[in-house]
């Protein structure tokens, strides 16, 4: 039977195995050190060769095969060589969106009634072959597509997304064993359903392994999903996409809609149909898609769920007792590995003025020797930013730090624009902690740095959770047990991932479970049970063994 092909009658084949299986025990995918010599580092840099010199791609989506040609179609380039294009993305209209929605909507029924193993399969082996025979493909895609170093794509395209994979499976088998008690004379059971409609997931730039967690999370629990990825990270969805069919996704379980999100809203935050949304990207568009479901609230089906992740401000405290060597660890690769463009990145530090003075001229000589340049050059730290808007916005602030009479660039503060979007590495030491460095979100390599007197540790607590509106990771480094315990308990809101003598990056699935709250989010946490438990709409069933016949009750005689 053609797995991709499934009818009533298939169906009901596939749901007649009687047994409470057990999903394999999910382990975090190893990161491959890509050392010269090594196959993988082979594989990889054959990959990236033929990635870039194929003819530009035409990425259409999954939306309807029979889709007339778009009308609109926009550029994929390297970030790294803007003259590069990778391919074009056709635009979803709201036409097209309409057409997905109503294709994946006519799935749903067949996919929410296989039997969780046949689902589970799919993205089990997904998995496998993201590890395996896909790995350097995934990886490639999002090296040129998205400017990533080889460490920081492997980390992500391959290591997280299989690990989302595996360990979401296990998640929903989890969830699908909590059961009530039953008393005497009755069967009570819990039936785990999918959401009734479609779950609209926007995924960003900057994760393949977001990307690809967004639609698939709700679909292992039986959801549909219309997926509408970043147009600079459309190479590595198309990637994936092709990974899903192979793997045995239906068709029309999870339907890729490209393009800029506007259109593809217009269609979707309309339709009744609508349950759910998995968000990751900016807080802006995050609000107006929850006031564009707030204002169509009468017309939905059901009460949507939204979920989401918008950015953060992360901030490092280092403590008079720090070790200064891991500072200036934490910091270089907290704030610089992929050109700060994680929302996770530490992009505000305040340290002690004692810890300052003896880590300053490593942390500037540190900064200034990172390697920048093209991705296909695997000696280089890091890369170029994604695109021209993030380029301005970063040379904008920089210029703006230059001509503070409060700050001081202390290290980088260059940038130029070919053959890509390039940003160096920069410090900026602002004696003004309410100024834009310590509020505004830029997303990428600037790190701004008060340095306070010793003897204000306790206020500059108060500092760091009152100055931005964000609340998704922040680090302290001392060690002073005491001075530990007080910024654990005093930050306790300030961040939804907190690392002690670490950087604030790095969240691995099954071991820190990721999301913020206040402006970063709503803090389900990816990466872990809650975030699937999100995805299910539970029905109680009572069954009575011996069903009662007795109308009166005692104390009516």
């Amino acid at each position: 039977m053609d797995a991709r092909s499934i009818n009533p009658v298939s169906r009901a084949r596939l749901s007649v195995m009687d047994s409470i299986t057990a999903v394999p025990t999910p382990l975090n995918e190893p990161v491959l050190g890509y050392a010269p010599g090594s196959p993988e580092r082979a594989q990889l840099e054959a990959q990236l060769a033929s990635y870039a010199a194929a003819d530009p791609a035409q990425w259409t989506g999954s939306i309807n095969p029979s889709r007339p040609a778009a009308t609109e179609w926009l550029d994929v380039v390297m970030p790294s060589d803007r003259h590069h294009r990778l391919g074009r993305v056709a635009q979803t209209s709201p036409a097209d969106a309409k057409a997905a929605i109503d294709r994946i909507c006519a799935t749903a029924p067949d996919w929410a009634g296989l039997d969780f193993d046949s689902r589970a399969a799919v993205f089990l082996r997904a998995a496998d072959l993201i590890a395996g025979p896909y790995r350097a493909q995934l990886n490639a895609a999002t090296m040129l597509g998205q400017g990533k170093t080889v460490q920081q794509a492997e980390i992500d395209a391959v290591a997280e997304l299989v690990d989302f994979l595996r360990f979401n499976v296990a998640y929903a088998r989890q969830i699908h064993q909590v059961q009530p008690r039953s008393a005497a004379g009755a069967w009570n059971r819990s039936d785990y359903r999918p959401l009734e409609g479609f779950v609209y997931a926007v995924t960003p730039f900057n994760f393949t392994s977001i990307a690809g967690n967004l639609p698939t999370a709700p679909a292992i629990m039986g959801n549909v999903a219309m997926w509408k990825p970043a147009v600079t990270q459309q190479f590595a969805a198309q990637v994936l996409l092709d990974i899903l069919a192979e793997a045995g996704l239906p068709d029309g379980v999870i339907a890729l809609t490209p393009g800029h999100g506007t259109a593809i809203s217009e269609a979707a935050l309309v339709d009744p149909r609508l349950a759910g949304i998995h968000f990751t990207g900016s807080t802006r568009v995050f609000q107006q898609l929850w006031h564009e479901v707030g204002t169509n609230i009468a017309r939905y089906r059901t009460y949507p769920r939204i979920v989401g992740e918008t950015g953060g401000k992360d901030f490092v405290l280092v403590h008079p007792s720090a070790d200064p060597e891991a500072v200036v660890a934490a910091l270089v690769r907290g704030a610089f590995e992929y050109s700060g463009q994680k929302c996770s990145a530490a992009s505000r530090a305040y340290v002690a003025k004692s810890v300052w003075e003896r880590i300053v001229d490593q942390l500037v000589e540190v900064t200034n020797g990172l390697s920048i340049g093209d991705v296909r050059d695997l000696s280089h730290f890091t890369s170029a930013v994604i695109d021209q808007r993030a380029y301005l916005k970063l040379s904008a602030a920089i210029e703006e730090a230059k001509a503070s009479p409060t700050a001081e660039i202390v290290a980088g503060g260059e940038y130029w624009d070919e053959p890509g979007w390039f940003v160096r590495p920069t410090i900026v030491k602002s004696s003004d902690p309410n100024s834009a460095g310590f509020t505004t979100e830029y997303f990428g390599p600037l790190l701004t740095v008060y340095v306070y007197p010793d003897s204000e540790w306790d206020s500059v607590l108060d500092l760091i959770d009152s100055t931005s509106p964000y609340a998704l990771t922040g680090a302290v480094l001392s060690r002073d047990r005491s001075a530990i315990v007080t910024a654990t308990t005093r930050l306790r809101q300030a961040a939804g991932n907190f690392y002690i003598n670490d950087k604030p990056t790095g969240a691995v699935v099954d071991q820190q479970p990721f999301g913020g709250a206040r402006a970063s989010g709503t803090n389900d946490k990816a990466g872990s049970l809650w975030n699937m438990m999100r995805w299910t709409s539970p029905r109680s069933i009572k069954e009575s063994l011996v069903a009662p016949r007795a109308i009166a009750y005692p104390h009516m005689a």
